[in-house]
């Protein structure tokens, strides 16, 4: 499963230190790509894992069993911050962030249903455009306004994915669309993300994830049961290990920098991808997956660079 958190808490810069210092800005900005870094690489072998056990078992019965873990994972986090569950538990949009809760832990299933049949390379070559779609949908959503340089980037983004997928070559078919589906359902999370951070404090949002998308997947994993291995129990057990550790590291890097100056270091887990779909499952990294993989993510990465433009006149004014 492709896990990134579309916002996360923002860093407030210290007052101005000696230039003949270090400045400590430097230093939690470089420890903060370092740990987002670190993040990707653990929800690329989490992919991976994913990818296996999802061939053996059913999709949603493994989500399921990682939603059970991340639950208790969430609960004792909120525990121990100020306020403790009680606190965690309200919001002024509980609506909302129920809404958003169960999307992403469908979109979740959807993703891992997408690894086992098309593969990682193929999978997160189009994933790889929600940021695109949370550019083009922060209009109507947000009230944003979209400039025409962002929605020539999601054109020629969605150009990309027509590369990858090659509709007109008599291979597109239904499955070459779940990766695409994947990416609209996280692009709209991470916008409701945003909305409901507008009232609700990051702790709220993270409670709500966990436990609405854990509620509304149980039935359907209970559904799905099926007798467990013992050679997959170690493997499903660091799945659910590395959901909590890729959790933890991206709760460590937004502690230290912005997400939005983070966002572009995320795409390193294209990388691991990659690496690992070709030693450890025997992928081919086709011409055109490359080459579309790259013009998404080139387009991702300008969206950026225009959103760190505007966040930066704004500051100015």
């Amino acid at each position: 499963m492709t896990e990134k958190i579309p916002a996360g808490p923002r860093w407030a810069p210290s007052s101005p230190q000696s230039a003949l210092q270090p400045s400590p800005a430097g230093d939690r900005q470089g420890k903060a790509i370092l740990t987002i870094c670190a993040a990707s690489l653990v929800f690329a072998i989490m992919d991976g894992m994913s990818r296996h056990l999802g061939t053996a078992y059913s999709p949603i019965f493994v989500v399921t069993l990682r939603y059970w873990f991340f639950v208790g994972f969430v609960l004792l986090l909120c525990a121990r911050a100020p306020g403790g569950i009680r606190a965690a538990i309200r919001t002024k949009r509980p609506g909302m962030q129920i809404f958003r809760g169960v999307l992403l832990a469908f979109e979740v299933v959807v993703t891992v249903e997408a690894f086992v049949r098309l593969g990682l390379i193929n999978t997160h070559a189009v994933f790889a455009c929600y940021p695109l779609l949370i550019s083009a949908l922060s209009g109507p959503v947000l009230g944003e306004k979209v400039g025409w340089r962002r929605w020539v980037a999601v054109g020629v983004g969605f150009v990309g994915i027509l590369i990858v997928l090659k509709p007109g070559s008599g291979v597109f078919s239904a499955e070459a669309s779940l990766p695409f589906l994947a990416a609209a359902m996280f692009a709209l999370y991470g916008l409701l993300t945003r909305l409901v951070a507008r009232d609700d404090g990051a702790m709220a949002s993270f409670f709500w994830t966990a436990v609405a998308g854990a509620v509304a997947i149980t039935p359907f994993g209970l559904m799905e049961w099926q007798p467990i291995a013992m050679g997959d129990m170690p493997w499903l057990l660091l799945l659910c290990i590395g959901a909590a550790t890729g959790h933890m590291l991206l709760i460590k890097a937004y502690e230290m920098a912005e997400a939005s100056s983070l966002q572009p270091f995320s795409y390193t887990q294209l990388v691991w991808i990659s690496i690992f779909a070709v030693l450890v499952f025997g992928e081919t990294l086709a011409p055109n997956v490359a080459l579309g993989g790259a013009i998404v993510v080139g387009a991702g990465l300008f969206t950026w660079w225009r959103s760190r433009l505007r966040e930066a006149a704004s500051r100015a004014r």
